[in-house]
């Protein structure tokens, strides 16, 4: 007789955004569920196939805020998917009003963010929206997104020939000559490297203006970080031109970008090729740390001639009349060098992390 009157409870998965809650109930063949919301409490009731066989399952869950009375429901032949809007659009600590969690409820890693990337999805989603208006206030959405696509093929395919030439151009010329080829390759392929690191400045002016949406700090941090190797160290240090950390630095990164390129230039026509996806999303992981090393090596070499040649040192004025050395911005330079790794490394591990981490966690 206790058996009849106990209460089955089925299993419960939440996760949340910052403008509704989602709950995933674990029934199968259910028909004709009683969902409702009174007084901040949803009510379920129903009957289906959960961990006790075929009975009926139900459960009540204060919510932690307030929450509008209309849940909105999906049966599949697995479960039942209820979604559910806050009165107001912000983050929650926890789902419940009770401090302990249930027994019954756990997370849905499935659909879990934390606040932060919550956040950037929202972003997402409200930039899209405005596009979306924009697009539709300016014309032909098509023909606008079309052009879009067109540009940003191009300005990709264009970066990946410059990048591929210089990758290919370093490793014959070190199949060929050895050690050798490490001394004058500023000489061999500067100028291509010229070329493609100042058209990369578009790639921030696209993060900025909106047009990609890749976030502004870590294109910008990598645009400048590199430049300021390249134009300030090498370009301006006839002596640092000659020295073997050159090769490695160039690369390094040429190898990052015969990557990267061609898989933003397969995303304009919305294609995914599966190997190339999983080499632009690993491969900084190796190479952004060693790339990094490089560029530090290359900033140390060069401080000795800076301070022996007097390039971009200055004397404040009277009566201060201190010299400031340049090798002092190197030396700062160094630090927000590894910062600058910091950002780029979080914001990749972010990015893979979203394209890889869903998948893992769904294999049992």
């Amino acid at each position: 007789v206790v058996m009849e009157n106990q209460v089955l409870t089925p299993h419960v998965y939440w996760a949340q955004r910052h403008r509704e809650l989602y709950l995933r109930v674990e029934l199968s063949d259910v028909q004709n569920p009683a969902i409702s919301i009174t007084e901040n409490v949803l009510h379920f009731k129903a009957q289906g196939h959960g961990a006790k066989g075929d009975n009926v399952y139900e459960f009540h869950l204060e919510f932690l805020d307030l929450v509008k009375p209309e849940p909105v429901y999906k049966l599949t032949q697995r479960q039942v998917n209820i979604t559910v809007q806050k009165k107001v659009s912000q983050w929650w600590e926890r789902l419940t009003k009770q401090e302990k969690r249930p027994l019954f409820l756990a997370p849905d890693f499935d659909r879990w963010l934390d606040e932060s990337d919550a956040e950037m999805e929202l972003r997402a989603k409200e930039e899209e929206r405005l596009n979306k208006l924009r697009l539709e206030s300016q014309g032909s959405p098509e023909t606008l997104i079309s052009l879009k696509k067109g540009y940003l093929f191009m300005y990709n395919l264009v970066q990946f020939l410059g990048f591929s030439w210089i990758f290919v151009n370093m490793t014959v010329r070190f199949f060929i000559l050895g050690k050798e080829s490490f001394y004058d390759t500023f000489h061999t392929v500067a100028d291509m490297m010229y070329f493609c690191q100042m058209l990369a400045a578009v790639e921030s002016i696209n993060a900025a203006i909106g047009v990609t949406k890749t976030p502004v700090i870590p294109s910008l941090s990598q645009l400048l970080g590199r430049n300021f190797i390249l134009f300030i160290v090498f370009g301006t240090v006839e002596e640092m031109q000659s020295k073997a950390v050159v090769f490695f630095v160039f690369y390094i990164w040429s190898t990052v970008e015969i990557f990267r390129y061609p898989f933003y230039m397969l995303s304009c026509i919305d294609m995914d090729w599966k190997v190339l996806t999983w080499l632009r999303y690993t491969v900084w992981i190796p190479l952004y740390p060693m790339g990094c090393l490089a560029e530090a090596v290359s900033v140390i070499q060069s401080i000795p001639i800076f301070n022996e040649t007097g390039r971009f040192s200055f004397t404040l004025p009277y009566p201060v009349k201190i010299k400031v050395r340049f090798s002092f911005f190197l030396q700062i330079y160094l630090i927000l060098l590894f910062l600058g790794l910091y950002v780029n490394f979080r914001h990749l591990y972010k990015q893979r992390r979203r394209r890889f981490g869903q998948k893992k966690k769904k294999i049992h």
